[in-house]
């Protein structure tokens, strides 16, 4: 296999070295200590690096800037055309419920104040209780007119109100 080989762990930093210098903001960049990881990777034993990996839903750093609202509604938005398809169901409902609540972290953050979105906040809790803290896909399911619903209300209020998050 090439990165069991010494040279497929050499390519492997260089390549992680070069993705962490081309980031988009240096400054607030973390910078990937690769050499325990390029350590494991090169083992002939092919074992694998006890280091922790990021996962989607951790935590942001203090140091990252808030995502602008008019960001995660574009995200939102990019479900519009989507719909629940036998083979692609699961990963549209699951898309919606996480573009809804990268919106409602957006607002919520956002400089003039959560108190600047209240009915898009209001819908995303409403839809949170229904689901009582069950999103996974046949409960999202069950509550797909609530989903698809909540994300079609916001998108018509977000349009009625431009000027709140341009």
């Amino acid at each position: 296999m090439f990165l069991s080989t010494v040279r497929g762990a050499a390519v492997l930093v260089g390549i992680a070295a070069f993705t962490v210098s081309c980031s988009a903001n240096p400054a607030s960049a973390p910078v990937a200590d690769v050499s325990a990881s390029s350590a494991a990777s090169a083992s002939p034993q092919g074992t694998s690096s006890t280091a922790p990996t990021a996962s989607r839903s951790g935590s942001t750093s203090s140091a990252l800037p808030a995502e602008r609202v008019s960001d995660a509604l574009a995200g939102l938005q990019a479900t519009l055309k989507d719909s629940c398809t036998p083979g692609d169901c699961a990963y549209f409902l699951g898309r919606v419920y996480d573009e809804l609540h990268r919106l409602d972290r957006a607002m919520k953050a956002d400089p003039k104040g959560p108190g600047n979105f209240p009915e898009p906040i209001s819908l995303i809790a409403k839809l949170d209780t229904a689901l009582d803290g069950d999103h996974a896909f046949d409960n999202l399911k069950r509550h797909q007119t609530l989903l698809v619903g909540t994300r079609d209300k916001i998108n018509v209020w977000m349009k009625a109100h431009p000027d709140d998050y341009r």
